[in-house]
């Protein structure tokens, strides 16, 4: 996610345990904008959030989000805690972005549109009644999807975990040299499953936040980028090795948490394009690594992500979309063909070494990639 959307309590959305998020698609219809028999529409502005109805029926619920406003929006829904169920972002002003959620559990929710993707954003509450089956209770395809990443998920929180100790245990020995090179290497496997991974919104700004990220009182800059600092900027500092210790311990607890996760194929659609988003707004910009400049190792990472999730739904979607299953294909080689063109060893090109026309065809990649993986959740729920 952006910088600054990772500061909201954690991203994505997952579900852990019980029916978080979009979680659980159901067999009741399509959520109506106030019975309109459409969306329910989103009026986001630069000062106020509009949408058309307050409450709906559980199932799968479809916002349809315009942003009127002079600023780039987003739109989030809630579960109890903050807990993320579905969100959009980068609605660049004159746009609209569709999106769907599974909320099979009546219950009150909180809807957030954030102009300029800082802060908590406009919120307001939202109230789903009823409760609706989940599809991965009716569609054993479905289920079998959602089963096999989570596979995915368990292999890669089980890398995480010992690379992330290796690269710990380099920056308490004094190990500069080393710990650069392993930082990179440990990152790839957060960045694999990082809607996952940021689900668990107490955590995540500890292990992955930015120095300049908005947080709530007594989070301080630790994790992964606070190590970079150390690592590339300023020197290993008197608390580095504590904050090593914490990254593992927190890396050490998503690993814990994340056996809990029951995963959605609405979750895995959105996950998909979500990170893609977070190579648009991080990678591409150089923003995710500014201090060690190894973007292109996160880049590459949430690509391989956003693949596995769009594998895992690939009978669904070739069952409801023929066309679109070799689109994804065709467009997904083209982004990994390009970034082949950037190997360097066993890792990429640092970003200070692209050029602009290099940034703007990864660009260019990228959005061609995003549009017909924007259309997966719309396929599987169909």
């Amino acid at each position: 996610m952006s910088p600054v959307t990772r500061t909201a309590a954690g991203l994505a959305s997952l579900t852990v345990a019980a029916a978080l998020l979009a979680g659980c698609t159901s067999t009741a219809p399509t959520a109506q904008g106030a019975g309109d028999g459409g969306p329910i529409t989103v009026n986001a502005t630069d000062t106020a959030c509009e949408i058309s109805t307050a409450q709906a029926p559980a199932g799968t619920l479809t916002f349809r989000i315009t942003n009127a406003g002079s600023k780039v929006t987003e739109f989030y829904l809630y579960a109890t805690g903050d807990r993320i169920m579905g969100e959009v972002e980068n609605i660049g002003p004159g746009l609209s972005r569709d999106l769907i959620v599974e909320v099979p559990d009546g219950g009150t929710y909180t809807t957030a549109c954030k102009p300029g993707m800082s802060g908590d954003g406009i919120r307001a509450p939202f109230s789903v009644t009823g409760s609706a089956q989940r599809a991965t209770d009716a569609n054993a395809q479905l289920a079998a999807a959602t089963a096999g990443y989570k596979r995915y998920v368990d292999s890669q929180v089980g890398a995480l975990v010992p690379k992330t100790q290796e690269f710990a245990d380099a920056v308490k020995a004094g190990e500069v040299e080393k710990a650069k090179a392993l930082f990179p290497v440990a990152r790839t496997y957060w960045e694999r499953i990082e809607p996952v991974a940021e689900s668990f919104g107490d955590i995540d700004p500890r292990i992955d936040g930015r120095e300049d990220d908005e947080r709530d009182p007594g989070v301080g800059f630790t994790g992964y980028h606070r190590l970079e600092k150390d690592l590339w900027v300023t020197g290993l500092q008197p608390d580095s090795a504590a904050i090593a210790d914490r990254l593992t311990a927190d890396i050490t607890d998503l690993a814990t948490r994340t056996r809990t996760v029951e995963l959605t194929p609405v979750q895995l659609a959105n996950g998909a394009k979500e990170l893609l988003d977070e190579v648009a707004t991080g990678k591409i910009t150089g923003e995710e690594d500014r201090y060690s400049h190894t973007d292109l190792w996160d880049f590459a990472a949430n690509v391989e992500g956003s693949r596995a999730a769009v594998a895992a739904l690939r009978p669904t979607i070739d069952a409801n979309d023929p066309a679109l299953g070799p689109v994804l294909d065709q467009r997904f080689e083209a982004v990994e063909t390009l970034l082949q063109g950037y190997r360097v060893g066993d890792g990429y090109r640092l970003y200070t070494q692209l050029t602009p026309e290099d940034t703007r065809a990864m660009t260019a990649a990228v959005d061609a990639l995003s549009e017909p993986v924007s259309k997966v959740a719309g396929t599987v729920t169909a």
